[in-house]
């Protein structure tokens, strides 16, 4: 089946649950049609383009999907989990989970130049989900989370979105079921289908997770500061309002410490910055206001609840000068 890769003019823009629930319907009938009684491999990260893939894949094949979901030990705190919770328990998914937390960790010991970290974290995923594909046996498809500003900046040639790339050998058929959509109407597909709010409306997240966020070489320890830090922050975005107006926020912690005073003592620390931003389109951002007194709670709990952090800054830079993302 050749796959339509330009959006008709038109198809309405998918705004309400009435809307989703035809486009599921559609897809659902599609999906039988084109996968029959075969296999299809999807590399589910969590992220809200895979989540709904596999949701609807699901409702369409059931156990004919197996999904991988890779842990490379540098998820936000409880993502990993959540995958395993929704697919694994409430949707009844074939969920093939690898931790390989290790793995990455150890190959990233002591590399501290942004670059070569990205392509470490990526090289790596691809093997390791090479390695789990090669244990399944009849597999005719691969699903990937590819909606249409992926086809509008490839120029209709959408690369390996998801997994990043396959060796020569695994020739599999594309299930794209949202390649035709914009991210807004991903997220109410996504709702429609009954998966939880916080994973549809889950902000981008770059494919090298806190590895990029961890400037400088990535030790455990800092690390999993970080990961604390950026679960306060959420959390109090959560119960503030900020979530649902802040296009994507954040906590960075380089690989400096400076001195500080807990308990009457020098107390030596790393910075946790808060970076939060809005964007239309990614390529400029502005910066989000904070009122001071949500500030000062985020600051007070990190720097009592989470080990290793004596200091709080908030990133003022927009885009340009600085990037979205600290490296």
């Amino acid at each position: 089946m050749e796959l339509l890769n330009k959006r008709p003019d038109d198809m309405a823009r998918i705004t309400t649950k009435e809307l989703a629930d035809k486009f599921i319907a559609e897809q659902v009938k599609e999906l039988r049609e084109q996968i029959g009684d075969k296999k299809v491999l999807l590399a589910l990260s969590g992220g809200v383009d895979s989540s709904v893939v596999a949701a609807l894949l699901i409702k369409a094949v059931g156990k004919q999907l197996i999904c991988v979901h890779v842990n490379h030990g540098l998820m936000r705190k409880g993502e990993s989990e959540q995958v395993i919770a929704v697919f694994g328990k409430e949707l009844d998914a074939n969920l093939v989970y690898i931790d390989a937390t290790d793995r990455f960790l150890d190959l990233l010991a002591g590399v501290c130049e942004p670059e070569k970290k990205r392509k470490i974290i990526g090289g790596e995923f691809i093997k390791v989900f090479d390695e789990e594909a090669s244990k399944l046996k009849g597999i005719s498809f691969l699903a990937q989370g590819t909606i249409y500003p992926d086809i509008l900046e490839s120029d209709g040639v959408k690369a390996h979105h998801n997994v990043g790339g396959l060796p020569e050998d695994m020739q599999f058929e594309l299930v794209e079921p949202v390649r035709l959509l914009y991210k807004d109407e991903v997220r109410v597909v996504g709702e429609a289908l009954g998966l939880p709010h916080a994973m549809v409306y889950r902000q981008p997240f770059p494919g090298p997770g806190l590895g990029v966020r961890c400037p400088g070489a990535i030790t455990r320890d800092r690390l999993h500061a970080l990961r604390e830090a950026d679960a306060i922050l959420r959390e109090e975005f959560d119960k503030c309002g900020l979530a649902e107006h802040v296009w994507q926020y954040f906590i960075a912690v380089p690989d400096f410490k400076s001195v500080g005073v807990r308990d009457g003592k020098r107390y030596e620390g790393w910075p946790a910055i808060i970076r939060a931003v809005n964007t239309t389109d990614a390529m400029s951002a502005t910066i989000e206001e904070i009122p001071y007194a949500v500030l000062h709670t985020i600051t007070a709990r990190i720097t009592a609840e989470v080990e290793g952090i004596n200091r709080v800054l908030y990133d003022l830079t927009p885009k340009p000068i600085g990037t979205i993302e600290w490296e």
